[in-house]
């Protein structure tokens, strides 16, 4: 019996020094709360220069996940197995958050930088006063196209896509609050409309552009379009961006009959070790010159107000990706619709998708 406890007891102290040197070498290796940031953003929505100039000049190893969607994003969130620092949801995914209770507030006095931000970017219905969030990056929802091969085809509405010359041309981005609110637009209702027969008659629409439809996909569509391979596609205007740049012949519009205004918003979650640590990143990427780096390798549009005085004037002065506010007064930020209603347009989109094979 002797003999057991002893063994027992050496086992148990082992276990203990094992601990000991994991623990001082991780503190040495910079993976320590204090001397390390994990960031859970989209990919490729920072530019790694960036990431590198500020473990340089803070000392904070930065750990950078990604996702490649609001829901995949909250699911990890919500479970609560991994530290996030610092997250980068969009509008109504924060609206979820703070209902949940998986956000810190911030503190704005750690931000000195928030004062170069547009104030048409801020105090947004999403989250009053930003006490939660910050803006990243915005953007609309549009139309990219080829003009070649689109030919002497005009596109400036969503109805335009019903063209019967375009049959098999159209490709979509697979979201269903995007292509729901496309649905919506094209029958000049709210792209946020609860209304049951206002769905089903967007749902029923969208199901007679299925002969037009090559293929509803995700970040294949940059390829596919850029490609020549199908000249017409339902986008966010930073993806449209990034392909135009790679093909001259492109083109992007925001439909006249309205579409989707989108913020993603840097905030902290209530998994956060190192608090501190995301007021400086925030305060970091908020500075007009690494704003605008930032914005000019993303390709989304910025709204830091002093970053674009800084941004090329092909980029600043471009319509398409920084419309006038005329133009934004007349689009929609997604609304959190609620579990029951967001789950009823997932349904209509996934019926729709099943009718077009």
């Amino acid at each position: 019996m002797k003999q057991l406890i002893r063994t027992f007891l050496i086992v148990l102290a082992v276990a203990f020094i094992f601990i000991f040197i994991v623990a001082r070498l991780n503190a040495s290796q910079g993976l320590s709360g204090g001397n390390t940031l994990t960031i859970y953003n989209w990919g490729d929505y920072s530019d790694p220069d960036l990431i590198d100039q500020f473990e340089e000049e803070t000392g904070i190893r930065v750990i950078y996940e990604t996702f490649d969607s609001n829901e995949a994003m909250l699911t990890k969130i919500q479970q609560g197995g991994t530290t996030y620092d610092l997250a980068v949801p969009s509008e109504y995914a924060i609206s979820k958050m703070k209902e949940e209770e998986l956000l810190i507030p911030l503190d704005h006095e750690l931000l000195p930088n928030r004062q170069y931000l547009n104030p048409r970017f801020l105090n947004l219905s999403f989250d009053p006063d930003n006490a939660y969030s910050i803006p990243y990056f915005w953007g609309t929802v549009g139309i990219v196209y080829n003009k070649e091969m689109v030919g002497d085809k005009t596109i400036t509405s969503w109805n335009d896509l019903w063209d019967e010359e375009f049959r098999n041309d159209i490709l979509l981005v697979d979201g269903a609050r995007e292509i729901m609110g496309m649905g919506l637009n094209s029958l000049y209702y709210s792209l946020n409309s609860t209304n049951e027969s206002e769905l089903q008659q967007a749902k029923e629409k969208l199901h007679t552009l299925s002969p037009n439809i090559k293929a509803i996909v995700g970040d294949e569509v940059k390829m596919l379009i850029g490609n020549g391979e199908a000249p017409i596609g339902v986008v966010w205007s930073g993806m449209a961006a990034e392909i135009m740049y790679e093909n001259e012949d492109l083109d992007y519009v925001v439909p006249e009959e309205g579409s989707n205004l989108w913020f993603d918003n840097m905030v902290i979650p209530k998994t956060a070790d190192n608090i501190e640590g995301a007021h400086q990143f925030i305060n970091f990427m908020l500075d007009p010159e690494n704003s605008a780096q930032n914005a000019e390798y993303v390709g989304y549009s910025t709204p830091n107000e002093k970053a674009l005085e800084l941004l090329p004037e092909d980029i600043s002065g471009d319509e398409r990706f920084y419309p006038s506010p005329e133009l934004t007064e007349k689009l929609e930020v997604y609304d959190n619709l609620g579990k029951e209603v967001l789950a009823y347009y997932n349904d209509l989109f996934l019926e729709f998708k099943i009718e077009l094979r």
